[in-house]
């Protein structure tokens, strides 16, 4: 029996996905209006402007259909978005690119917790605390570490508790 679907998975930038390499090679010979798929994954990701977001498509072989499913950007991606910087530091600990508020924080853990496999919101904000760690940004003018404790002792429930659902 022969497949009748088959899944490509490409990183691209948001809203700027092309009929290029990667995706045009890859769908093309499958008879696809590449076009289309294109334009699908680019309405998709519009709000991911300036962030490699993980794209799957799926390619129904014998009806020539797809179906366009978007990833969410890393955490880096998003924090580095927050911030309105190009990356994260050269030397993470020994030089500080940016700081993030809590809610800036809170909103990038709604965002990924999905992904991150924790049920826990505030497991998910400690998670998206790390990344920032490791990247030398801080977080209400602290280091990132110091705020982990803060969430734990319920430091900033107030500013949680609306993500919270």
């Amino acid at each position: 029996m022969p497949e009748k679907t088959k899944t490509f998975t490409f990183l691209v930038e948001g809203g700027k996905a092309t009929a290029g390499p990667p995706i045009g090679p890859a769908l093309g010979p499958l008879g696809l209006n590449v076009m289309q798929v294109v334009q699908r994954i680019n309405q998709l990701t519009k709000d991911f402007a300036g962030m490699r977001v993980p794209v799957k498509v799926t390619v129904d072989i014998e009806k020539k259909t797809f179906e366009v499913e978007v990833g969410t950007p890393t955490t880096a991606a998003l924090i580095v978005k927050e911030l309105g910087v190009q990356k994260g530091a050269h030397q993470p600990g020994h030089e500080v690119i940016g700081n993030l508020t809590m809610d800036q924080v809170a909103k990038i853990a709604q965002v990924k917790i999905k992904d991150m496999g924790t049920k826990d919101f505030k497991a998910a904000v400690k998670t998206v605390l790390g990344t920032a760690l490791s990247m030398g940004v801080t977080v209400e003018g602290k280091n990132p570490k110091e705020v982990q404790k803060e969430v734990d002792e319920g430091v900033y429930d107030d500013v949680l508790s609306p993500y919270m659902g």
